[in-house]
């Protein structure tokens, strides 16, 4: 297999595997629309960078692709860090399609783009998402742009170290998704514990935390009656525990607008969690009654 075609290969592998991560991680079952931004924006980039000379063609990846994670954090799905990061990763792969197409003659600049568009990603939402003030902001997107340089100046750095450009280009593949999904266990103690605050204040019951907030848990039924009904409802309260997390060192009236999405999720959960419990005590109901109707034709 020539290196080009091995590199169709790996990105080929990589789109579906970036839609199950994401999947994984945020349980929102259209995946295509979410990464359907990141890939057309990437594509735009790696035509871009394609047709600028050569030598100028790392620093040209780096730059475009923040620039390409800006646009996908301004018009695609939202997404906070480590999100952002699998979708940056997405542009990256979409860039490095125009790259193999225009420039086939090595696979370098394939994993040159998927680590830029990882770091792009990650430092652009980190951004917007963490940092209230528009000054910061800018500088932060200003730092990303040359971490992102950087990042695409790995993998010529370990071919000098006599690192095999296929090997250089699996781990870059493996980046995002390996980080994404580490994250999700790393993170849901914190998760946990956001979820044990709404339950201490009635919104959602103590015996729902657990499974809402485990990484493997939250894809079973968790007690409720519809396994989907339950998925949509960890979504649902995953939403509450990122906005509280947001809403904190916001200035007071961005806070109140998250407060209000805050307050809206929170009804949502609740007459899900109500409906599910009416479906459960009525299915309980036609089981005694079932019960008690074999009791009495059986004694006869």
């Amino acid at each position: 297999m020539t290196d080009p075609v091995f590199a169709f290969a790996v990105l080929a592998a990589f789109i579906p595997v970036a839609a199950a991560t994401r999947f994984f991680r945020t349980l929102d079952a259209n995946v295509a629309r979410a990464m359907k931004t990141p890939l057309v924006s990437g594509v735009a980039a790696g035509i871009i960078v394609a047709l600028l000379d050569e030598k100028w063609e790392i620093a040209a990846i780096g730059v475009i692709l923040t620039i390409a994670a800006l646009y996908v954090r301004l018009t695609g799905d939202e997404s906070d860090a480590i999100d952002g990061m699998l979708l940056g990763a997405c542009t990256g792969a979409a860039a490095a399609v125009p790259l193999l197409v225009f420039r086939g003659t090595t696979i370098r600049p394939v994993a040159e783009c998927l680590l830029a568009g990882s770091v792009a990603g990650f430092g652009i939402t980190f951004a917007a998402f963490h940092v209230a003030d528009r000054l910061r902001q800018t500088l932060l997107d200003l730092v990303t742009a040359v971490a992102a340089i950087g990042a695409a100046f790995l993998p010529p750095v370990l071919r000098v170290r006599q690192f095999a450009d296929r090997n250089v280009l699996l781990a870059s593949a493996a980046f995002a998704p390996l980080l994404v999904i580490l994250a999700v266990f790393v993170q849901w103690i914190t998760l946990r514990n956001e979820l044990t605050h709404e339950a201490s204040l009635g919104f959602i019951d103590v015996a729902d935390v657990r499974t809402t907030a485990h990484p493997l848990l939250r894809f079973g039924r968790g007690g409720w009656t519809d396994p989907r009904a339950h998925r949509e409802f960890v979504r649902l309260a995953n939403r509450i525990a990122l906005r509280k997390r947001q809403q904190r060192g916001r200035s007071e009236e961005v806070a109140r607008l998250y407060q209000l999405e805050i307050i809206k999720l929170r009804m949502q959960i609740q007459e899900m969690s109500r409906i599910d419990h009416a479906t459960r005590a009525r299915a309980a109901e036609e089981d005694e009654e079932g019960a008690g109707a074999g009791t009495i034709s059986g004694s006869k």
